[in-house]
């Protein structure tokens, strides 16, 4: 018997979660699940729909390429009205590579974000861990793009709605030349995100939770804590270095990070 078969909120969770699968599905944004759910502030409750649609997506043949972490920066955070990170699944049919289009039709309203990816050489599964154990695991690091989507209307959401909406996961666009941690300070990266050849907005590596890294820590410790540890070859999307932008059909998305390298994609 699966766990949320014997969870009380079992219908809660299973109604909410086909409430955002048939947005994904019909291409019309939805409601907010908090108010299936009845709450805006239960987070575990939300982690229980987002992974019910999860295990529907791996049952259907969809493979888990890594994770992603949501909310970690000041300019975010003010945005969505939020004051905590999340997380969420990547799929391997999510991942884009550098300078290739993606179909508008993939997205519910989309956004863009510019962050680091992070690449696995080796498990993180501690427990507890620390930034010694995150250099030692990290096989090399990219610029990428997150293009992010709200299956919920106008992106009315709380932390219950984009956690349960598996962190408002898009795509994400990955930089195509592997560059080694020990070669770039990710805390010191400076982003500037363009759009049709003008600057939409730009941060630093610091702005993901102080450092890239912390971001990661935190990632490796709650993983462990739910029981699915990162694993060797995870890619993990560690969090918006500035503001997300709404983008349109047509629109020319680029980040450049300097030493780290850049990343672009268009979309069609």
């Amino acid at each position: 018997m699966s766990t949320v078969d014997q969870d009380p909120n079992r219908v809660l969770i299973e109604t909410a979660a086909q409430h955002l699968r048939t947005a994904s599905q019909s291409g019309v944004p939805c409601s907010p699940v908090r108010e299936i759910l009845g709450t805006d502030s239960d987070v575990e409750l939300a982690y229980a729909v987002a992974q019910h649609n999860i295990n529907l997506d791996i049952a259907a043949g969809r493979r888990v390429s890594g994770r992603k972490i949501g909310l970690t920066g000041a300019a975010i955070q003010q945005q969505l009205g939020v004051s905590q990170p999340d997380y969420g699944t990547l799929f391997a049919d999510m991942c884009i590579a550098d300078g290739l289009t993606i179909s508008e039709s993939r997205l519910l309203q989309p956004r863009a974000e510019a962050e680091i990816a992070f690449v696995l050489e080796d498990d993180l599964d501690k427990g507890e861990h620390c930034v010694v154990d995150i250099i030692g695991a990290t096989a090399y690091v990219l610029p990428a793009l997150e293009i992010v989507a709200s299956r919920v209307v106008d992106w009315d959401i709380t932390i219950v709605d984009t956690i349960a909406d598996n962190a408002s996961c898009g795509l994400y666009v990955l930089g195509s030349r592997p560059v080694s941690l020990g070669s770039v300070d990710v805390r010191e990266i400076s982003m500037t995100l363009i759009v049709n050849g003008e600057i939409v907005t730009t941060g630093r590596g610091s702005a993901c939770m102080g450092n890239p890294l912390q971001a990661v820590i935190w990632l490796a410790d709650t993983m462990c804590r739910v029981g699915t540890p990162l694993r060797a070859g995870d890619c993990l999307m560690t969090g918006s270095l500035g503001a997300m932008v709404p983008i349109a059909a047509e629109d020319r998305i680029e980040a450049d990070m300097g030493p780290l390298g850049s990343v672009s994609t268009v979309l069609v």
